[in-house]
């Protein structure tokens, strides 16, 4: 992969570049005497240093960019991912006849709250909540939480997410 090589590349170009002109200045400041070069070549050296960093930041601005869009990318599928999970669950809750109390429930399950947990949310108790869940393996044809879920996640994985033309 390009990406870490370039960008490691250009954290190399700027460390060198900053590190001549630091060494420069502190040599100048301290006093600190080196072998004799002429000023055109000290200048053009400077020069070079200046441009490398100025090339540095430009490289670090487009991989940065760069990173960013991939981030979008991945967020935008991510969210077609997530409303094609909830367009599979409405499917197949429709396909069941599930009542509303058992729509909530079999949401409150998938989302691994437990029997306690969805009673005290809907208000009922546990032992309604157990009947629900029942009734929603029975009409799924499942018979506990892992293959109710692995229904919804074998017909997410089996259809193509709408936009997606690597998918197609």
């Amino acid at each position: 992969m390009k990406f870490p090589f370039v960008f490691a590349l250009l954290m190399l170009l700027q460390l060198v570049c900053g590190g001549f002109l630091l060494l420069d200045v502190l040599a100048s400041v301290l006093g600190i005497q080196y072998t004799p070069v002429s000023w055109t070549v000290m200048e053009l050296i400077q020069i070079g240093a200046i441009a490398g960093l100025l090339l540095g930041v430009l490289g670090s601005a487009a991989l940065m960019l760069q990173a960013m869009r991939r981030q979008q990318d991945a967020e935008s599928r991510l969210r077609l991912a997530s409303g094609a999970f909830m367009e599979v669950i409405e499917e197949r809750f429709t396909e069941w006849g599930l009542s509303p109390a058992e729509r909530d429930v079999a949401m409150f399950s998938i989302k691994g709250l437990s029997t306690a947990e969805i009673g005290v949310l809907r208000k009922t108790s546990e032992g309604t909540v157990k009947a629900q869940t029942n009734a929603i393996y029975r009409k799924a044809g499942v018979s506990g939480r892992a293959q109710l879920l692995s229904v919804f996640i074998e017909d997410l994985l089996e259809q193509p997410l709408q936009g997606d033309t690597k998918a197609a």
